[in-house]
């Protein structure tokens, strides 16, 4: 079935006076939230006990938790100290999905640098396939590594270069960000055959598992010339992308995906508008 989630706690979870994560179990549930997206985009510093606790609470409350590794990561570093410290970004990662009790985590790949984009992809590739056997050894195999469609253009993660990445495991799962995609092309989201060209390319050249249960980022985003500048709201009227031909697609494929709002400061009410929508043309929710 699919679900819909928030990243981090809305303005509104602030403004009724909550401080804590775990005052966000509840508080998700009670607005029908399927999931709660943690991140450690500044690094992973969250003791376990606290992690595990905040996991009890989620798991009280029915939400299930991901986790989004920290924005330092950069398999397309040429130096290997560089890149063994990505390596421990996200295993680190792991273990603290691990401790919420959840079994994804959202990992950006890479940046192209100075390199060649022809370069920067094959270094990454490689790192890529060098990591799946760091989280054999590690005992994270299981864990679903959700790489994710990046939204400016110095930044490695196009959808080609998601599913190449996608290719190396069966543990590494698309997240596609469709505001990031309509960032980084200039708006292309303005048309519902332009959405059913992504999920259609995704399921001619990956496994039927990772596009039924993919990891999806939403949000209205503004752009320039060189892509994502900010996110916005849904109140938005001026950049996009529309949700609506994305969650019509979804039900028309069957397809069950994890969708995460990442609006700016209103990720709770914006999850609800699509789950409600996907609920109104005949979709199942929780």
């Amino acid at each position: 079935m699919i679900r819909f989630g928030v990243a981090g706690n809305s303005q509104s979870f602030f403004d009724e006076g909550h401080t804590t994560t775990i005052e966000a179990a509840p508080w998700c549930a009670a607005r029908g939230i399927d999931v709660f997206e943690y991140s450690f985009g500044r690094g992973v510093n969250l003791p376990e006990a606290t992690a595990r606790k905040i996991g009890d609470a989620f798991r009280a409350s029915g939400v299930e938790m991901s986790v989004h590794a920290p924005y330092f990561i950069n398999l397309a570093n040429p130096d290997p100290e560089m890149i063994s410290k990505s390596f421990n970004h996200i295993t680190s990662s792991c273990k603290k999905v691990k401790d919420f009790g959840g079994d994804r985590v959202v990992v950006h790949p890479a940046t192209q640098g100075k390199a060649t984009r022809e370069e920067a992809r094959r270094v990454m590739l490689d790192n890529a396939a060098r990591l799946t056997d760091v989280l054999g050894e590690a005992g994270y195999s299981g864990i679903k590594i959700c790489f994710e469609t990046m939204g400016k253009l110095a930044q490695m993660g196009t959808l080609d270069e998601i599913i190449d990445i996608c290719a190396l495991s069966p543990d590494f799962y698309p997240c596609i960000d469709f505001g990031h995609i309509n960032a980084r092309e200039q708006g292309i989201l303005n048309k519902p055959e332009n959405y059913n060209n992504i999920l259609q390319k995704m399921t001619d050249f990956m496994p039927k598992y990772k596009v039924f249960g993919m990891h999806v980022h939403f949000s209205k985003i503004q752009y320039g010339a060189k892509g994502e500048i900010r996110h916005l709201t849904f109140a938005d009227t001026e950049y996009g992308p529309d949700y609506r031909p994305l969650m019509e697609l979804f039900f028309a494929m069957k397809l069950e995906p994890v969708v995460i709002s990442e609006s700016d400061g209103t990720q709770a009410e914006d999850a609800a508008a699509m789950k409600e929508y996907f609920r109104s043309i005949g979709g199942a929710v929780r």
